[in-house]
């Protein structure tokens, strides 16, 4: 599977002709590597529904024809827009032909640009035999460690930036429960109260963990 950082929170995982989109936040973005209209998922899915992980969910999915995987309140905004849509809610999975799609708890908030409230989520991905976690805009808390018992992580995509979630130093703490096999920072540096040492993060992971930092800049891609 190749993962490729996209900017942000927005990741795509592709294997084969399978592309899952995570938060398009990409119009409005400063730190974006590609334009809404570049990309072309087979599915889009989303952690929670403020802006900046919103983003171009709409604009994408309805040139596209890709299906929004969300949290059944933001499911329903979306398909009120005449876009196909899975709706679970927390716990929940949706199966595909090539994998699945769980959601799972975070803390934090959501309210979309419209104002629909719901609960924010992280979300498990399974791809060509990987299971990859992204947390979401979360703080840090311990249940963490319960969402790889089941299916144990092999990669992590985690905030790391501080004010709007759980800083580098409590996502060392969040590596450690998560216990992934390979940890990718993301939500830090695209504006000025979310900065943080992407660096330092990786030295105090691999000293604290048996996890492996991978840094991406926008537009960089990871194959595990």
């Amino acid at each position: 599977m190749e993962v490729r950082f996209l900017g942000h929170a927005c990741f795509e995982l592709a294997e084969g002709d399978t592309r899952v989109l995570i938060d398009p936040f990409l119009t409005g973005n400063p730190r974006a590597a590609i334009a809404a209209e570049d990309v072309n998922p087979s599915v889009i899915v989303l952690t929670h529904g403020h802006g900046d992980h919103f983003g171009d969910t709409i604009e994408i999915a309805k040139r596209t024809g890709a299906p929004v995987v969300a949290i059944v309140e933001i499911a329903n905004e979306v398909a009120e827009e005449g876009v196909q849509t899975f709706d679970p809610n927390m716990g929940g999975t949706v199966k595909f032909d090539w994998g699945w799609v769980k959601l799972v708890p975070a803390w934090h908030t959501s309210t979309t640009p419209k104002g629909t409230v719901s609960n924010p989520a992280g979300v498990v991905v399974s791809l060509g035999g990987a299971v990859v976690y992204h947390l979401g805009d979360t703080a840090l808390f311990s249940d963490l460690q319960l969402v790889g018992k089941r299916h144990p992580i092999d990669l992590a995509l985690m905030c790391i930036g501080g004010h709007y979630t759980m800083d580098s130093t409590d996502a060392v703490d969040a590596a450690q429960l998560v216990g992934a096999k390979t940890v990718i920072p993301c939500h830090y540096n695209t504006f000025p109260a979310i900065e943080a040492d992407a660096e330092a993060f990786k030295s105090d992971v691999e000293s604290a963990t048996g996890s492996n930092v991978v840094i991406l800049e926008p537009g960089e891609a990871h194959t595990l």
